[in-house]
């Protein structure tokens, strides 16, 4: 069952992001690698930025992943899934749930060395965007270091690809 996350769900969020993100290590540049991938300040912090997680129960919470109005585009945020649970289709149904409640342009960023993700996303109807668009739209609509922007990749969907012709 896909459902809207809510307070009670924090801690296993926390640990599923953690748990799942333990793939980027060795894969990502070392110097954006920490431990915890993702403190549980941070976590707190994008939930008040307004990323709203979604997961996926069956029956315990197994899969995260974010959605972040952004006014004209929707992001997809913290997609991940507990390792034991991977392969099974979980990121799949969410990552399609959050498209077909969406009527906005969405877009994704990721690890640009995380060609198991940016896989995931393309199997999923993103594409990745150029160079140029891409610096552009995470200095935009992401706020993060700009080692994070050189090191990162954004992928769209067919509706943002509609309006950029």
């Amino acid at each position: 069952m896909i459902k809207p996350c809510t307070e009670k769900d924090f801690r296993d969020m926390h640990n599923i992001i953690n748990d799942a993100a333990r793939r980027y290590k060795g894969v990502i540049p070392a110097d954006r690698w920490k431990e915890p991938y993702m403190p549980m300040d941070e976590l707190l912090h994008e939930i008040r930025d307004g990323v709203i997680f979604w997961g996926y129960y069956s029956p315990k919470l197994v899969g995260v992943m974010g959605i972040q109005d952004k006014g004209d585009v929707t992001l997809i945020r913290h997609a991940y899934v507990a390792t034991a649970e991977q392969g099974k289709g979980i990121g799949g149904e969410l990552i399609e749930l959050l498209k077909a409640s969406n009527d906005k342009p969405m877009l994704i960023g990721t690890w640009k060395a995380a060609t198991m993700a940016v896989k995931f996303y393309e199997k999923h109807g993103f594409t990745e965007v150029d160079e140029e668009t891409k610096n552009l739209l995470l200095r935009k609509y992401w706020n993060i270091p700009e080692r994070q922007v050189a090191t990162s990749t954004v992928l769209a969907d067919e509706t943002w690809r509609n309006l950029e012709k």
